[in-house]
């Protein structure tokens, strides 16, 4: 062997081989309460996008049908197995299981991103109201109740029908992103640019969620009024 000291140190070296970038595996995106008409409408979208998504339901076998009637890569089971596929994991089902649903799942969500699009609201005959959340907002209960999860609040605003209707082809809105990990916020919006017409927005911290989930009432009211589906559009961003 020889020895280092005695190599020249005026010999030209021979450049090292450059290594190509290895892309990151396409993340598989799990929709909890994916059989309503919010979760099917994001699974549809997101799946018309490209990515591999897998529908839950208290239902294994309502998930599998509402899976077949959609696009894509998509598939289902119960909500168990679709919060252990998913690295990201959307949940939307109704204010009136979220607790119950996040708690039986802390162990399967543990180390996921969990997106957050619950909306708590009331209705009476006066239409849409936001209710009270002990801790401040649907989102917040959600990292509450997962300590070992990055929540994420996301697509509180985004219209089912839009979402669903096979002849639209753009959902024109922007989805304001709410959370504590800046690397988190910057992959669901990217997650909502996938979406023709959607743009992801950075909306604040996770503490704000509460107006963002409560406007989804106003945006109720404009929709009954003048029989739209109305959406948010941020300006001069």
């Amino acid at each position: 062997m020889s020895d280092p000291a005695a190599v020249d140190p005026t010999t030209p070296v021979a450049p090292a081989t450059p290594v190509a970038p290895v892309a990151p595996a396409t993340p598989v995106v799990a929709v909890l309460g994916g059989t309503g008409e919010q979760g099917r409408g994001l699974a549809r979208r997101l799946a018309m996008s490209g990515l591999r998504v897998v529908l839950g339901s208290r239902d294994p076998a309502r998930a599998v049908a509402a899976a077949a009637g959609l696009p894509g890569e998509v598939s289902g089971t119960d909500n168990a197995g679709a919060a252990t596929a998913g690295a990201l994991v959307v949940v939307a089902v109704p204010w009136t299981g979220h607790r119950e649903l996040l708690l039986s799942l802390a162990d399967e969500l543990s180390g996921k991103i969990v997106i957050d699009c619950v909306n708590p609201l009331g209705f009476d005959k006066q239409g849409a109201y936001a209710l009270p959340v002990p801790e401040g907002s649907a989102a917040e209960q959600a990292q509450v109740l997962l300590p070992a999860s990055r929540v994420v609040a996301a697509f509180h605003h985004v219209s089912a029908v839009l979402l669903l209707d096979e002849t639209v082809d753009t959902v024109d809105t922007d989805v304001l992103v709410l959370g504590d990990d800046r690397a988190v916020t910057d992959l669901v919006q990217a997650l909502a640019d996938r979406i023709p017409g959607m743009r992801g927005i950075y909306g604040g911290r996770l503490r704000n969620a509460h107006q963002v989930e409560a406007l989804t009432a106003n945006l109720i009211s404009v929709n009954h009024r003048y029989r739209a589906h109305a959406g948010l559009r941020v300006t001069d961003v």
